[in-house]
């Protein structure tokens, strides 16, 4: 309590002080009246743990202020509330679940953490009668999760999709607008700190699943196993791709897709690159934002844009889910339950129900017959031409061959692509995109 002013304060504590604890500390500071004004509190960063104490940082913190042991902050009966940014999942896990135990709310970016133990998290801090706020671990400052929870909790989502990954989009606007390789582009972002210090998350689509993962629990109440879901990256797209779906009226983002079928209650969930529709927001969404669709049965389609990463955007999502956790504690507002309260009711879709047309680019002997050996293998499998273009290779005897399909699914369009791979004349793997269509439904 502040003896001066009878204001109540709120200590809090920060788990890692990396890029987000640091913008979380400054901007608590920095607008520490207006927190007193709102709340009728006072929220005062008080420790934060590092790994190194002499590192050099931007934010002015003094030294008695750092430790390098996470525990203690959580065992420190002056702490009142943890925000838990120090990334990874088993040292996370035990340090929010310990916190839980000692009866204070804690606020985390972590998506990992949340995605592989979100269930065990949610029922702890209940069975604790204790907050646990995860907003900035989706989309950074675009606040999906309140959104989703709370400003459309009357709707039903039979399509829920955008881009979740600010550094994939950076890439993918670059080699479009400029001309340039991904190569040369990735060494940018890398210069720029857009890249993750393990470069699958942001490469390989594995960042943007652990959000899709989240978003499909919040909408539907299930918890849809990672390794079950279709997840692919952005390696393997060319300026050439990039081209090519310009010419087709898209764009060519990597997107998270979470789409149900509400009358055999299946859902499907994937992050891929697809060639989207250019009069949807989201084509036109570009550079590190990210933006997110959702088709919701009452309100119909809305569309949050914003940047998805970095420093500020991340941190005021931080800081947003602090202030609700006081604000529920003061009763000013009631707090949302984390879990579902009523059992799964969906189920994942199997292959051969998720619709939709795909792009296919391969590289071929430039020879006659060849296109139509290839238009036969797809055949085989159901699986019909809509356009064709071929260009040959200049200095080479090879041609590249760029297809999109009439709808078909998954399963069959997986079995003409392994059967493409031991096609004689086709001589690298093949490249295959889907064609996204926010009006496809899966079959069931």
């Amino acid at each position: 309590m502040n003896a001066e002013n009878n204001i109540q304060t709120i200590n809090i504590g920060i788990l890692g002080f990396g890029t987000v604890g640091q913008g979380t500390w400054k901007h608590l500071e920095e607008n520490d009246k207006f927190w007193a004004k709102i709340l009728g509190v006072e929220l005062i960063p008080q420790r934060a743990s590092v790994r190194s104490i002499e590192k050099a940082r931007n934010v002015k913190i003094s030294d008695s202020a750092l430790t390098t042991d996470s525990l203690s902050i959580v065992d420190d009966p002056e702490i009142d509330l943890i925000c838990e940014l120090i990334g990874g999942i088993e040292e996370a896990k035990i340090l929010t679940l310990h916190a839980f135990e000692k009866g204070k709310s804690v606020v985390t970016a972590n998506k990992a953490l949340i995605c592989e133990h979100g269930d065990e998290l949610f029922e702890a801090a209940e069975k604790a009668g204790v907050q646990y706020g995860f907003e900035a671990s989706v989309a950074g400052g675009i606040p999906i999760i309140k959104v989703l929870r709370e400003s459309m909790v009357a709707n039903e989502f039979p399509l829920i999709y955008g881009i979740l990954n600010g550094t994939s989009n950076y890439i993918l606007t670059r080699m479009e607008r400029e001309g340039v390789s991904f190569e040369d582009v990735l060494t940018d972002a890398r210069e720029l700190g857009y890249v993750e210090a393990d470069e699958a998350l942001d490469l390989d689509g594995v960042d943007a699943a652990h959000k899709a993962v989240i978003l499909a629990y919040l909408a539907h109440g299930i918890w849809v196993n990672l390794e079950d879901i279709t997840v692919e990256g952005i390696r393997r797209i060319s300026t050439e791709d990039l081209q090519a779906a310009r010419k087709l009226g898209c764009k060519i983002k990597l997107i998270g897709v979470i789409r149900r079928n509400f009358e055999n209650n299946h859902i499907s969930v994937g992050v891929y690159p697809a060639l989207v529709p250019m009069d949807e927001i989201i084509a036109r969404t570009d550079g590190v934002y990210n933006g997110i669709s959702l088709t919701g049965s009452v309100v119909g389609t809305v569309v949050l844009t914003g940047r998805g990463a970095g420093q500020d955007p991340t941190a005021g999502s931080v800081i947003s889910d602090i202030v609700d956790l006081v604000k529920a504690k003061k009763g000013i507002s009631g707090a949302v339950k984390l879990r579902h309260v009523t059992p799964n009711e969906c189920k994942p879709a199997k292959a051969v129900e998720i619709q939709g047309s795909f792009y296919l680019r391969l590289t071929v002997e430039d020879r006659p017959g060849q296109l139509a050996k290839v238009a036969d293998c797809l055949a085989e499998h159901e699986v019909s031409l809509a356009t064709v273009s071929q260009r040959p290779k200049s200095k080479s005897a090879t041609s590249t061959v760029i297809l999109t399909t009439h709808d078909t699914n998954e399963h069959s369009m997986n079995m003409a692509i392994q059967s493409l791979e031991t096609l004689q004349g086709v001589i690298e793997k093949p490249v295959l995109f889907r064609v996204f269509d926010p009006n496809a439904v899966s079959k069931g």
